[in-house]
């Protein structure tokens, strides 16, 4: 936790250094250059189509630099320091602010990005104190996904609500084969899969050991001691639980739609999906936003920057969106591609649904939600093998307060 935090003071140094000091390097005048995750190759793929169609569209050739999600960040870092930054970040929404709070990224309306159309939430997701630094093509939550023929022989209705889904997740559990699997291991995965739980139930980040939080830690406890849970379930990533889901050895799970793709190539598998159930009836499923944001590094040449505000208005365009989404099974930003996705994915409605009420990670602690989903994964750690939820919580507490 403290070396982590020690990490990111130093990140807001570096960011600030490089923005401050300018553009270091000699750049070809009509080839940029974005920087992504998109190491994927079908995700590679798509990028650099889209990227082929909005280069012609504006005279200039766009090249992708891919590293893996955990790398970005870093390798942001030492291309900040030695004044060798790319034209365009594609960060990861909740490590945004790192960069927008030390000045090293600049306001995309001052480079004629606009918001209309697109729901607050998706601002927020995007914005480090009210300034509009990331342009997201398209986002992400989690859902519940349910067997559909496990469900049926067992005479089990799609839950709704934290009991009917505690009873039915009991009802499952049998041959080896448990109700439900989320993850809950000490990463941002776990933190992630949480949060629907702790939102939907009225808690917030900013007060980890209130009652509300405590509750849905609690929760979390009840099905792991019902058996509905594997107790791996401290170790696994949202992969690994999508696949346990696959490999038939849970009936359920929490997951998001990135695991489409892949759950579709097994024929034999026919899945449903549906909101996260609430505590009450009639409550909202209040998940979190997830997905990455496309940014303008502050280089120090103007012109380059205002050219890369053009790049990533194209890519973000409402048309490349829809193309986007369609293509990963995210939900599009903006709201009239949604419409129309929703339109061409009716199986994944549901999924729109929750996106509409989803909220930002990083819309009210910005750079600090860092200490806060540390200090979650250890309290995840803590109670899932033996500590009371409360004291958990209050240690976290303490952690996101103290920075360690």
């Amino acid at each position: 936790m403290s070396k982590r935090f020690t990490s990111l003071a130093t990140a807001s140094v570096l960011v600030a250094g490089a923005a401050l000091a300018g553009c270091g390097q000699q750049r070809d005048a009509d080839v940029y250059t974005v920087m992504n995750s998109s190491t994927d190759e079908s995700y590679h793929r798509w990028d650099a189509e889209a990227m082929a169609r909005c280069g012609e569209r504006l005279g200039v050739t766009i090249e992708q630099q891919s590293v893996p999600a955990a790398q970005v960040m870093t390798k942001a870092l030492r291309m900040a320091s030695s004044k060798s930054l790319p034209d365009i970040v594609q960060f990861d929404a909740s490590e945004m602010p790192t960069f927008a709070e030390a000045g090293g990224l600049v306001d995309l309306g001052t480079l004629g990005l606009s918001t209309d159309g697109i729901p607050e939430g998706i601002v927020e997701f995007g914005s480090y104190e009210g300034t509009y630094y990331g342009a997201a093509r398209s986002v992400n939550t989690l859902a519940l996904f349910y067997n559909k023929d496990v469900l049926d022989e067992a005479g089990v209705r799609v839950p709704t609500t934290w009991a009917q889904l505690r009873e039915a997740a009991k009802q499952l559990t049998r041959d080896g084969r448990y109700g439900l699997a989320l993850s809950a291991g000490g990463a941002e995965d776990g933190v992630f899969q949480f949060l629907p739980f702790m939102w939907s139930n009225g808690g917030d980040e900013t007060d980890l050991d209130d009652p509300k939080v405590v509750e849905a830690l609690d929760y979390w406890k009840g099905l792991l001691t019902d058996g509905s849970l594997s107790k791996s379930t401290v170790n696994w990533t949202q992969a690994d639980v999508n696949d346990q889901f696959m490999a038939g050895n849970a009936a359920m799970m929490v997951n998001g739609p990135w695991q489409v793709e892949t759950l579709n190539g097994d024929k034999s598998l026919h899945w449903g999906l549906a909101p996260i159930p609430v505590p009450r009836a009639g409550d909202d499923s209040v998940g979190p936003l997830g997905g990455a944001v496309l940014t303008v590094p502050n280089t120090g040449d103007e012109e380059r920057e205002r050219t890369a505000g053009r790049i990533v208005a194209c890519l973000s365009s409402e048309k490349e969106q829809l193309t986007y989404a369609l293509n990963s099974w995210m939900v599009p930003a903006n709201a009239r591609a949604a419409a129309a996705w929703r339109e061409r994915v009716p199986e994944l409605d549901s999924l729109a649904d929750q996106v509409a009420v989803a909220r930002s990670r990083t819309a009210q602690l910005g750079a600090g939600w860092s200490s806060v989903s540390l200090a979650l994964q250890s309290a995840f750690q803590s109670a899932l093998t033996g500590q009371s939820g409360e004291s958990a919580l209050k240690r976290a507490q303490q952690r996101a307060t103290s920075g360690n």
